[in-house]
């Protein structure tokens, strides 16, 4: 993963992270911000600590709330005109009387807390990511992830299923997501393996106002408690046992085939096996028109090997003219190893992953056109290249490009305000123009639907920083939680642009200012 690049006489930090686990190395095809940015949230994020050790909340678990709502957001998809889906119109649609809950507005929040929307990446794909981890936090089957889901602009069709309806009811409402007989009973099985009903949410169906929660089954976990309980009439499920027998939709529903398809779930395996299909299904159930990333199953773009204290790394580059560097390239063996942290995906699958920090002196006027890197085990084999698929990591243009060393993450004191002071070089003199659109994920709304803030901001030439190496700078303040931002500048006449420069990972020197 190579986390920014900067030119000119400052340091360049570039990170590599190598995952200690044995596989071959992956096509990732640098630069992709999308597929990047979703590899970094499912390996690397910070969501995924809500939903560790199956983690309890009023009287359920919050991975039985967002699985919840990444159906229900789900259920507006019909097969017959490819509209709908998991588009993040539950957002609009929590006035519903089948969306009631709490949990839901819980849910949305959670997402909203953590400011992980991109350009790229909205409260859908943050939806779908959820379930994954709620899944795979309560030890159940880890479902592959891709992204690219678009969000809705306004509510879908009021057809999420409600325990009322009959089955004729709910196996067309199943039917129109895209799901057979035989495959609604398994949804409804591997939903309802965590989670239950809460009386002051439906108290038509939990009749007794002492009960704050009914469960599903008697566990907390992703298991098949929930299918072998029901088949050993030991299960205490009010949507197959309870007193109102016009809500007994689970038995409904499970009975429908003469429990043939239940039976074959006291196999854990498939259990497991049907889950993981079915629930990826419908994560990756979108609007016609909408095409998602491959699914990330492991941490593709990551050089992947296995533990060796005495591996060394080093970076090469090739400049623009072709003639200062040898054949070989300019090089920079790196200069620090950090042990990266992954989320409870990566340490389901066993992996441990080191970053490799490299500093760099890149001249401003030969500059660089590609890079690439090298690693040794130094055990007696070969080096292994690490090229791109051959093509090197390519720097497109190097006319404009925010610069990392003389950008500022800045804190007042003592109230603690933060944002960053931008700082943009172009080749070009003073009368050469730059603007810069940020993506705030951060919303001021109180409830949902939660947007991203997007500015575009014309910069101001920057006077704490004269012109250097053919490079006039350009400096603006931006908030601390702007995670992405394009770059347009112009240079007599010609424009230039740097597209989805990632803030998160950009290595700035931090300034406190007292006040």
């Amino acid at each position: 993963m190579f986390r920014s690049l900067g030119l000119l006489r400052s340091s360049v930090t570039i990170t590599l992270i190598l995952a200690d686990y044995a596989r071959s190395f992956s096509t990732f095809q640098w630069p992709n911000p999308q597929l990047a940015y979703a590899d970094k949230q499912l390996y690397e994020g910070s969501l995924g600590i809500l939903a560790q050790n199956c983690a309890p909340r009023e009287n359920t678990t919050i991975p039985a709330q967002w699985l919840r709502i990444a159906y229900h957001d789900m259920s507006t998809h019909n097969v017959d005109d490819g509209t709908g889906g998991l588009d993040a119109s539950i957002q609009y649609e929590l006035d519903r009387p089948q969306n009631i809950g709490q949990g839901q507005f819980d849910s949305l929040n959670d997402f909203r807390a953590f400011d992980i929307f991109a350009p790229f990446f909205g409260m859908a794909d943050v939806i779908a990511l959820g379930a994954v981890f709620a899944v795979a936090g309560c030890g159940g089957p880890l479902i592959p992830f891709g992204a690219g889901r678009v969000d809705a602009t306004e509510a879908g069709p009021a057809t999420v299923p409600e325990p009322q309806q009959d089955l004729a009811s709910h196996t067309e409402a199943f039917r129109r997501q895209g799901f057979t007989p035989t495959e609604m009973i398994g949804l409804v099985a591997c939903g309802h393996t965590l989670g239950g009903v809460r009386q002051v949410d439906f108290p038509l169906v939990v009749t007794d106002t002492d009960d704050v929660l009914q469960t599903f089954d008697t566990t907390t976990n992703f298991d098949n408690a929930v299918v072998s309980e029901y088949l050993q009439n030991t299960t205490e499920n009010i949507l197959v046992v309870g007193p109102n027998v016009t809500t007994r939709s689970d038995f409904r529903i499970f009975s429908s085939d003469g429990n043939v398809t239940m039976q074959s779930f006291l196999s854990s395996d498939t259990f497991n096996e049907t889950c993981g299909s079915l629930i990826g299904r419908m994560i990756n159930t979108v609007p016609s028109g909408v095409t998602l990333t491959q699914p990330i199953s492991e941490p593709f773009d990551y050089v992947v090997l296995g533990d060796n204290p005495d591996r060394t790394v080093t970076m090469l580059w090739a400049d623009r003219q072709g003639s200062n560097c040898p054949s070989t390239g300019c090089t920079s063996p790196s200069t620090q190893t950090d042990e990266a942290f992954l989320t409870l995906i990566g340490n389901i699958q066993g992996l441990t992953a080191n970053r490799f920090l490299f500093n760099a002196t890149i001249n401003a006027t030969t500059s660089i056109s590609k890079f690439w890197f090298e690693v040794d085990e130094n055990d007696g084999s070969d080096p292994i290249v690490v090229n791109n698929g051959g093509s090197g990591f390519v720097i497109e243009q190097d006319s404009i490009f925010i610069d990392n060393g003389r950008s500022e993450a800045v804190i007042i004191t003592p109230t603690f305000e933060q944002y960053k002071q931008v700082v943009v070089a172009i080749r070009g003199d003073s009368s050469s123009t730059v603007s810069i659109t940020t993506f705030d994920p951060a919303s001021d709304a109180t409830t949902p639907p939660y947007l991203p803030t997007i500015i575009t901001t014309n910069l101001q030439l920057d006077e704490r920083n004269p012109s250097e190496g053919g490079f006039t700078f350009f400096t603006a303040n931006v908030t601390d939680s702007v995670n992405f931002v394009n770059i347009t500048g112009n240079v007599g006449g010609t424009s230039y642009t740097q597209e989805n420069f990632d803030m998160t990972v950009a290595a700035f020197p931090f300034v406190q200012i007292s006040q």
